[in-house]
């Protein structure tokens, strides 16, 4: 699963991008994550700016973690929804409604997971050694808890098996979305949904340990993306990035 992940400036694009890609929605993001507070620590049921289709075309909204259908009776739902599983995301009562209509791209620094057989486990920091934007393929929501009431507008990130580099760490990893992907997966059909979900490239990652405190919502200092020194074992690896 991806239950914690990072975002913050400066985003810079330190690679060509496919021309698809070089619209306002791109540059509005970038410039909303370089002015916006950091965040070295999102969890669920905070709000994340994320990039989704409404009215107007491709916009960047401001959302929050943790999916509610719109049939919920209550937000609390929202709880068991922060990931969404690939396998199972478009026909999953709780998704495929989303998956068919609303679908999304969380930005991130990297994402954290945990390793280890046991309490206290140590968090990695995973990331891009390429890149200082990464996209998680995500879906999203409207709920009203009645008919007239302002709406609540949720997202959740969609997870899939993990990489070479991921998988030392978790069995699972949120889907890293490639540029040339991005505008398909926004506003392509559910059928070219499932294709991207079914054919993923390897992404290009690296990962770290960092400090345990990432493991307590309210620490939100950008010493949690900095690499500490462990001891190494079997159960806790040090660093590794994609071959």
């Amino acid at each position: 699963m991806c239950g914690r992940y990072a975002l913050y400036g400066p985003i810079s694009r330190k690679r060509p991008l496919p021309e698809e890609t070089q619209n306002d929605w791109l540059g509005e993001l970038i410039e909303q994550v370089n002015r916006r507070k950091p965040r070295y620590n999102f969890a669920p049921t905070q709000t994340s700016p994320i990039v989704g289709v409404g009215p107007n075309g491709i916009n960047v909204h401001e959302l929050r973690w943790g999916l509610v259908p719109f049939w919920a009776k209550d937000v609390k739902i929202g709880y068991k929804a922060i990931n969404a599983r690939a396998e199972t995301v478009a026909e999953k009562p709780m998704f495929r409604a989303a998956f068919k209509d609303r679908r999304c791209l969380v930005p991130a620094r990297g994402y954290f997971e945990w390793k280890g057989d046991k309490p206290p486990k140590q968090p990695y920091f995973i990331h891009s050694p390429d890149t200082d934007l990464l996209l998680f393929a995500g879906l999203w929501e409207t709920w009203r808890p009645e008919k007239d009431a302002e709406p609540l507008y949720t997202y959740t990130i969609v997870t899939g098996p993990p990489g070479l580099v991921s998988g030392d760490i978790h069995d699972r990893a949120p889907v890293i979305l490639p540029p040339a992907l991005w505008t398909t997966w926004l506003t392509g059909t559910a059928e070219e949904a499932k294709a991207i979900l079914q054919s993923m490239p390897e992404p290009s990652l690296a990962y770290y340990p960092v400090s345990k405190a990432v493991g307590t919502p309210k620490n939100d200092e950008s010493e949690l993306v900095e690499p500490i020194e462990i001891e190494l074992t079997k159960q806790h690896p040090a660093t590794r990035t994609t071959p």
